[in-house]
């Protein structure tokens, strides 16, 4: 990436449309109402040959202190500074408005290059609105239509110029020597049990998310986490909208972090804005290796808490219980000692997942944080060998054997591990539809003590051991030497 490129200007001026166009993809949410941005978005996007930073910025407000409005305005503000180039995004159908007229001021004292863009330009109703662009003394407007994909040529042509001189800068800030990263490799975890978990890299990091109900913390974790006020926080519920995904590097260890929006009761999800909030949540959830469900220490473990976590465990991913606001606590250890009791409790299918106590706002326990991550991702990784598997198997049964319904024995035969992230196995047995879900539990704990898988979901399916005889079917048939012996002509020549 050569540069950056922020996108601002006012609520509902197309700016989450157009960096969606740029990007390629529908990262941002989108809707008609102005607002439904927040946070600094950041994706990779391409225009022709030219490949880019693009921020998705919040509305600019002309709100001045502490609300809602003011941060938003703060942190659009901070991108403006921090990005190479701006986009300033006007509304030609709507014409310049004064507050267009303030901000333009402010953009030429905050940043050296600022490039003038009519949207939704599209037909000759936006004519009057392009030629008044001429008066905010940014230099001639583009033309753009973000919904219909008109004017990315004159885009193309603004920022070329800008890109070679960029390019230029970066290269001669480049070190002399680039440092080459090991993509894969392998850990030996005991004779028997491996894991070939991928080792995180910038190319490729570690995949965190971050999800619970609304006010929580999350996106005040994150920004501890990082040490910057990246997110835009507040006592308000229900602050984050987009799933927005930051890289860090955290003490070493490259991670993609999803902050995600809270997700409420589905009854109480009414609105399409939060419903497309819920649903880009769900999404980050599928994408992420480790899925971090933060709770409120004051209200923790609530229905709609272990909805959530229970939806992770189901998409297979690694899962880590973090408790925040851990600060605020005046009696730790009997408040330990009761979410300890509560997990194990309302949480069964999660049996042995970390659970983490941390604050947010002071930055307690967030290395046991990060470690209880890397080690649900270790475990989340781990293979078996299939020698070690059956010996364990036929000690289980021995100890333990299976039902033997209508008088006959189900009898496991032999067992192999399929895949990993989650680990996943497969039991050849006779009448596998008649094996009780207790005995699978029996095996699946057995699996998360003797091997060391607390807390990853674990797929255990059980299958038939069919004949394998490919003759079995087959119709006897006169060779074909003997039929000439006994002067018999084939079937199909009578």
């Amino acid at each position: 990436m050569t540069f950056s490129l922020a996108i601002v200007g006012r609520p509902n001026v197309g700016k989450s449309t157009l960096f969606n166009r740029l990007v390629g993809k529908r990262l941002a949410l989108v809707d008609d109402q102005p607002g439904v941005t927040r946070d600094l978005r950041e994706g990779e996007a391409r225009l022709g040959d030219l490949r880019f930073t693009a921020i998705d910025t919040a509305g600019l407000e002309e709100a001045t202190d502490e609300s809602l409005q003011g941060r938003m305005r703060k942190l659009t503000e901070r991108a403006v500074e921090m990005a190479d180039i701006c986009l300033f995004v006007i509304d030609a159908r709507a014409g310049v408005t004064p507050t267009d007229e303030i901000f333009a001021d402010i953009l030429r004292r905050k940043n050296a290059h600022v490039i003038l863009a009519a949207n939704k330009a599209e037909g000759s109703a936006a004519d009057a609105g392009v030629y008044e662009a001429y008066g905010l003394g940014l230099g001639e407007p583009i033309r753009l239509s973000a919904e219909h994909g008109e004017g990315f040529n004159d885009l193309y042509s603004m920022l070329m110029p800008l890109s070679d001189a960029f390019k230029k800068r970066a290269e001669a800030e480049a070190p002399d020597t680039d440092l080459e990263l090991e993509e894969d490799g392998d850990y030996e975890a005991g004779p028997d049990v491996t894991t070939a978990a991928r080792v995180p890299t910038n190319a490729k990091p570690l995949q965190v998310a971050v999800v619970g109900r609304p006010n929580a913390g999350k996106s005040t974790l994150i920004n501890k986490i990082l040490g910057e006020e990246r997110l835009l926080t507040g006592p308000e519920a229900g602050i984050t909208r987009d799933s927005i995904s930051l890289r860090i590097d955290w003490t070493g260890t490259p991670m993609r972090i999803f902050d995600t929006a809270g997700m409420r009761k589905k009854a109480k999800v009414q609105e399409k804005l939060e419903k497309l909030s819920v649903s880009d949540g769900l999404r980050a959830v599928k994408f992420a290796e480790v899925v971090v469900v933060l709770l409120d220490v004051s209200i923790p473990f609530e229905q709609q808490d272990l909805r959530i976590a229970d939806l992770a465990e189901r998409e297979g991913r690694a899962v880590v219980i973090a408790v925040n606001k851990w600060d605020v606590e005046d009696d730790k250890q009997e408040k330990l000692a009761e979410l300890k009791e509560e997990f194990a409790r309302l949480l069964p299918q999660l049996r042995g997942a970390p659970l983490i106590t941390v604050s947010a706002r002071t930055g307690r326990g967030l290395e046991r944080l990060r470690e209880a991550i890397l080690r649900a991702h270790e475990v989340w990784n781990r293979r078996v060998t299939t020698a070690r598997l059956n010996q364990w198997l036929s000690a289980m049964v021995e100890a333990h054997p299976p039902p033997a319904p209508g008088g006959r024995r189900i009898k496991i035969r032999y067992m192999t591990q399929v895949k990993t992230r989650p680990p996943a196995f497969v039991a050849m047995c006779s009448f596998p539809e008649k094996l009780p879900e207790s005995y699978k539990r029996y095996l699946v704990n057995g699996l998360r003590e003797d091997f060391d898988m607390p807390g990853t979901p674990i797929r255990f399916t059980f299958r038939s051991q069919a004949d394998k005889n490919p003759y079995k079917d087959r119709k006897k048939s006169t060779p074909s030497r003997l039929r000439k012996h006994l002067g018999k002509k084939p079937a199909d020549e009578k």
